[in-house]
């Protein structure tokens, strides 16, 4: 697995972790969680970034964009018992076969 990768994958799980602060920022109204996420999304951004020193900007974006969203998807079905519909299943698997198309360029 290539350095780019691994940086993106790292850098979305992160920012999932960012938007989990944040939607506990929503429930609670709490500034404490708001700020958090803020600090911890610059985290995630910071691998993108270092990304870039590898790969394509518009490619290292989109590929931190789909690693968030497919962990943002387990964590919020594990976690918040929320489900996906059939639709959403697809755009996700078409996701992943986007990350498999880039790397193959």
């Amino acid at each position: 697995m290539n350095t780019s990768l691994i940086l993106l994958a790292i850098g979305g799980v992160v920012l999932t972790c960012g938007d989990i602060l944040m939607k506990k920022w929503v429930a609670t109204n709490t500034y404490m969680f708001y700020f958090i996420g803020l600090a911890i999304y610059l985290v995630g951004l910071n691998f993108m970034a270092q990304s870039f020193k590898f790969e394509n900007i518009a490619v290292a974006s989109t590929l931190l964009v789909i690693f968030n969203i497919i962990s943002l998807a387990i964590v919020s079905w594990l976690f918040f018992k929320e489900t996906l519909s059939p639709l959403q299943i697809v755009g996700i698997v078409m996701g992943i076969a986007t990350v498999i198309i880039l790397e193959l360029a």
